[in-house]
């Protein structure tokens, strides 16, 4: 059987400030084509369809679009949600909608609840874990503390005890969206950090042929049987160096893996510069990005006059501009955001409290302010659902 697996599409999400639902469109044309030139016989989407949990007008009804092309196609397509998707929403009407083979996964109640599909092997049984909000689901898996490996673990109990109820050979998918270790994050990826914790091992998902994930928004290959397709664009210049692609995996008779990248149209080059104004707008080996999106970086100890419009005349797709004068590392005017980069909340509270306290938090102190945020997240979850509704 030869999937198709891809993830994070992120319909009605721009770029900064450019627009991205031309791009989207794109992609999804190229979707299409591959499935139809490449003789795929099932896509598997895993998470974060949309950006946000009520996304606007027009990304709707390009998802819609998508899905008509898709089923016109007679081939089958298995979707779960992701932590940006309303799972409410976006699994609406999906009983009927499986009907045209359109299978939407958005109930964790039914992550041991398969879609089988058939090739001239036998049966391939396709697992849907949509994403996993832990404090909201941890009674429903009769797990004790919330924590992502703890719900993982039980929905993936429920994934093997159905398996092994079916016949000898029948071959296993699981789409999942998590964070799993090993993985590279990217900045434009939502943290679902829980207890402290977001990563969880892959080990979780043993027993079962492969494993599609979603979250992470680069391509990567955790095992052979575990990868991230990535998202199909890039969302942040943390992902300048992405190849954007889709992952076309052939599973045969004994459930082997054999896995292909299939790129995907990407609409503009990514560049990220740093330097002196004066050097970025002299230095001739930067005019191979003169057509690119740009995020530059200024080093100028001074900060330059009308920097901005300088900088588009020579580099006109300039979208991000960030002042980082050169300066000894004990500066006390290094900028706020540099010192915050690649911090999570919890850090950046526990480095609050000693600065203002003089010593950091005890180890009481440090569970109370992650009861305090995993609280926030949970409570963001459920007012989310609401408005789904």
């Amino acid at each position: 059987m030869r999937l198709l697996h891809t993830s994070d599409w992120h319909l009605g999400r721009p770029f900064h400030r450019v627009g991205m639902l031309d791009a989207q469109a794109a992609f999804i044309e190229h979707l299409v084509a591959t499935v139809r030139e490449r003789a795929v016989d099932a896509v598997v989407v895993s998470g974060d369809v949309y950006d946000r949990a009520v996304p606007p007008l027009a990304a709707v009804e390009l998802f819609d679009d998508a899905l008509h092309r898709l089923a016109g196609l007679g081939v089958p397509t298995v979707m779960i949600s992701g932590n940006h998707d309303s799972a409410r929403r976006l699994g609406v009407g999906a009983g009927l909608i499986g009907r045209a083979g359109i299978h939407l996964r958005t109930e964790p109640s039914a992550c041991g609840t398969p879609v089988i599909l058939r090739d001239a092997f036998g049966d391939v049984a396709f697992y849907g874990l949509p994403y996993l909000e832990p404090a909201l689901v941890k009674d429903a898996f009769g797990v004790e503390k919330a924590g992502h490996e703890a719900v993982l673990c039980a929905a993936m109990d429920r994934v093997r005890a159905d398996l092994a109820a079916r016949a000898r050979g029948t071959r296993s998918v699981v789409l999942a969206h998590a964070f799993v270790t090993g993985g590279e994050p990217s900045d434009s990826e939502r943290d679902i950090t829980v207890g402290g914790v977001a990563a969880v091992p892959a080990g979780v998902f043993d027993g079962v042929d492969y494993v599609a994930l979603g979250h992470l928004h680069g391509c990567q290959t955790i095992t052979d049987r575990v990868r991230y397709s990535g998202s199909p664009l890039p969302y942040s210049f943390s992902e300048a160096a992405h190849r954007k692609s889709m992952w076309l995996v052939d599973l045969d008779a004994d459930g082997a893996v054999h896995a292909e990248r299939v790129d995907c149209p990407v609409p503009r080059a990514l560049a990220r510069l740093r330097g002196t104004l004066e050097d970025l707008l002299a230095d001739p080996e930067l005019a191979r990005h003169e057509e690119a999106w740009v995020e530059a970086t200024l080093t100028d100890a001074v900060r330059p006059a009308d920097p901005m419009a300088r900088l588009t005349e020579r580099f006109p797709h300039t979208l991000s501009l960030v002042f980082e004068p050169e300066r000894a590392p004990e500066d006390a005017e290094v900028s706020y955001a540099r010192r915050l980069a690649g911090r999570s909340d919890q850090q950046i509270a526990e480095d609050f409290v000693a600065h203002v306290r003089g010593t950091g938090p005890d180890a009481h102190e440090q569970a109370v302010l992650r009861d305090a945020f995993d609280a926030v997240r949970a409570d963001e979850g459920l007012r989310e659902r609401e408005v789904a509704r």
